[in-house]
């Protein structure tokens, strides 16, 4: 086969191969249940997108305690998610609104 026939068909394979994935940002899961945060203190690396999932039977939010709130999620009803994306180190606190002694925080590395 000639070179210029290889060249080609490797060209041809080139265009129909899929790309390679890109490489998924880390993500990290809170979970919402028994009217607690789990876990109540999580640490992650700067990039990442942290996921509340709440597993109760009634609906809590996800605030910053930062004033004012660096993010704030609607009223998560069962099963339902919220997520933030966690670019900035430090410690991220938060609470949820509707029932106050629920808190946590987030150390972003």
């Amino acid at each position: 086969m000639s070179a210029l026939i290889a060249r080609r068909r490797a060209a041809l394979l080139l265009a129909v191969l899929p790309a390679a994935p890109l490489a998924a940002e880390p993500a990290a899961n809170v979970t919402i249940d028994n009217f607690t945060f789990t876990p109540a203190l999580l640490t992650v690396p700067r990039g990442t997108r942290v996921i509340w999932t709440n597993r109760d039977d009634m609906p809590h939010t996800v605030v910053s305690d930062a004033t004012p709130p660096a993010f704030r999620s609607h009223g998560i009803d069962t099963d339902e998610t919220f997520d933030v994306m966690f670019d900035q180190p430090g410690r991220w606190g938060y609470f949820c609104a509707m029932h106050a002694h629920m808190q946590g925080a987030i150390i972003v590395q």
